[in-house]
């Protein structure tokens, strides 16, 4: 169960959820891809194709080949963990924004003090759907998310939900 789900007050219910693009996780892809394929694979392919290398030498090949593999994995997991750590809802009543896994943060604002919700696209980010979303409440200062899927509907959502209200 997500966190905006577990936290929900009677009678909310959650409209729209998104969370970060996939593209926060590239830099982690492109590294795990890097250790696990290149040096990683390569490395564990020469150790156990040649029949004329000392023990020693070929444990340490071996033992190096599956460290590496295990550092690729272990960047991609990471990746998929910074990912799925941030969490942002609209529900009937309020706007809930969570990031971070071990140590938390939210932003849970109700929808009548919501002034205003900015949204800024790179013409990468535009191709690809994801941009940063700048949440401003009433005399509080401004929340900055980035890289966040669906942005756009984000907003048309938040601004829907404000509608109803009045």
């Amino acid at each position: 169960m997500s966190y905006v789900e577990s936290n929900l007050v009677p009678g909310e219910a959650v409209i729209y959820q998104t969370r970060l693009h996939w593209i926060v996780m590239l830099g982690h892809i492109l590294l795990g891809c890097l250790l696990l394929g290149l040096p990683g694979v390569l490395l564990l392919y020469y150790a156990l194709s040649r029949t004329g290398i000392e023990s020693g030498r070929l444990h340490i090949m071996e033992g190096g080949g599956v460290a590496l593999l295990v550092c690729g994995v272990v960047a991609i997991l990471l990746g998929m963990v910074r990912r799925n750590a941030t969490e942002m809802a609209v529900t009937n009543r309020r706007v809930v924004i969570k990031t971070g896994l071990a140590s938390r943060k939210t932003i849970e604002m109700l929808l009548n003090k919501v002034e205003s919700i900015e949204v800024s696209e790179t013409a990468f980010g535009r191709m690809l759907g994801y941009g940063t979303i700048v949440v401003i409440g009433t005399g509080g200062t401004p929340e900055p998310f980035h890289k966040v899927a669906h942005p756009l509907e984000f907003r048309s959502q938040v601004q829907q939900q404000i509608e109803k209200l009045h």
